[in-house]
């Protein structure tokens, strides 16, 4: 995007988020004069994102969209040791364009790369010295359907999975968060680690495409 000081369009399969990063000067009221900035996300679903229209949310979000949006911010928080950039907010939007399952893994992916993208933006413009992140996030989903695990599940997939799970993890291969649920039955040790192996490398390979990506915007 043009205008953003960080952006990104991420696609897994006929899932497709719009991701910007707005850099604000300042930060919330609780954060004021401690020279420490914040990074936040808010997540919203275009209305005929879904097969029929979903209204949008105006007065009042809902609560999938709230545990969504919260996600999201904790992930991007991931990417780095503290919040020692100045009182600066970064704020990501997520905007689903086109859902078709695994709109909070493919928002969470895109994020990544579009704050990337606004601290090196930061870096060029001279309002920081240098970028403060350490590390990169991605996420998947996995699940069980009748016995066999899958990988990013798509939403005919999703809605008849045994178990669905969503797995957030950093490029040095450690864990931000694990949702797991069994929808249509409960799941053992083993099919756990199954899927957890699956996702750490649908992970892997999602992190060489967000370091692709980079390579070209930043070579």
């Amino acid at each position: 995007m043009r205008n953003a000081e960080g952006s990104c369009l991420v696609a897994f399969g006929n899932t497709r988020v719009l991701c910007a990063v707005s850099v604000e000067d300042g930060v919330p009221g609780w954060r004021k004069g401690s020279g420490q900035g914040w990074m936040t996300a808010e997540y919203a679903m275009l209305p005929r994102a879904t097969n029929t229209r979903s209204p949008r949310e105006r007065a009042q979000l809902g609560g999938r969209t709230q545990e969504i949006q919260r996600l999201i911010g904790r992930s991007i928080r991931a990417m780095i040791d503290d919040f020692a950039f100045g009182e600066f907010t970064l704020r990501v939007d997520c905007d689903v364009l086109d859902a078709d399952g695994g709109t909070r893994t493919a928002a969470i992916t895109g994020a990544c790369v579009a704050v990337v993208d606004a601290f090196a933006w930061m870096v060029q413009t001279g309002r920081i010295a240098d970028t403060p992140v350490r590390r990169r996030v991605a996420a998947v989903s996995v699940g069980l359907l009748g016995g066999e695990a899958r990988l990013d599940l798509e939403y005919a997939e999703d809605v008849r999975a045994d178990v669905d799970m969503n797995v957030v993890m950093t490029s040095e291969g450690r864990f931000v968060e694990v949702q797991g649920t069994g929808e249509h039955a409960a799941f053992d040790r083993s099919e756990l680690d199954v899927l957890v192996a699956l996702a750490t490398h649908g992970i892997r390979h999602l992190d060489t495409l967000q370091l692709a990506a980079l390579a070209v915007a930043y070579p």
